[in-house]
């Protein structure tokens, strides 16, 4: 075999050299941090680099002793929770409870209103009819008590499961004055 580099044949073209890998350049020295200017007491004259808190006036560092940077706008914890007390997040209140029995309420309400053309199907339509304003009324009731905050909820519930329970009862004693007054024939 020959070699690539020095051909012996006229008609193979010859391959270049590999190109040499540059140097690393120098890493540059750090530049040297100016010198805070101090007061006499040699306290730092420079204002803190943001809006944190400061330490209270009144209670003076001892002499010599470091103070620590103040914080990043954190709120200190005083005091520890009690054993079995809330958690105190640091980060806003803990997410309150959903009224799930209010919401139910609503919503079976609605549905019963909506749902209120099923009333027109004899007898069994009336009756269908009674479930969901039932279970509405229930709810709202149950929101009523358990969770008093949730007041539009669970009245709107209230007030809406009571209109299709009210529409059912009336689909159905309408069904059945209709079907008792049908004169009945005999062959």
């Amino acid at each position: 075999m020959s070699d690539s580099n020095n051909p012996s044949n006229s008609d193979v073209p010859r391959v270049p050299d590999v190109p040499q890998v540059p140097g690393v350049p120098e890493v540059p020295d750090v530049p040297q941090v100016p010198d805070i200017p101090r007061d006499e007491q040699g306290a730092s004259a420079a204002p803190p680099a943001y809006n944190g808190p400061t330490p209270p006036a009144s209670v003076p560092p001892a002499f010599g002793a470091a103070t620590p940077p103040p914080g990043y706008d954190t709120p200190a914890m005083t005091q520890a929770p009690a054993h079995g007390g809330a958690y105190s997040s640091p980060f806003g209140a803990v997410a309150a409870k959903q009224p799930i029995f209010s919401i139910l309420a609503l919503v079976a309400g609605v549905i019963g209103v909506l749902g209120s053309p099923i009333v027109f199907l004899p007898i069994v339509g009336g009756i269908l009819g009674l479930f969901i304003p039932a279970a509405a009324v229930v709810l709202g009731f149950l929101g009523k008590s358990k969770e008093p905050q949730a007041r539009g909820f669970w009245l709107t519930g209230l007030i809406t499961g009571f209109i299709g329970v009210g529409l059912a009862l009336v689909s159905i004693v309408i069904w059945s004055v209709f079907f008792a007054t049908i004169p009945t024939s005999s062959y």
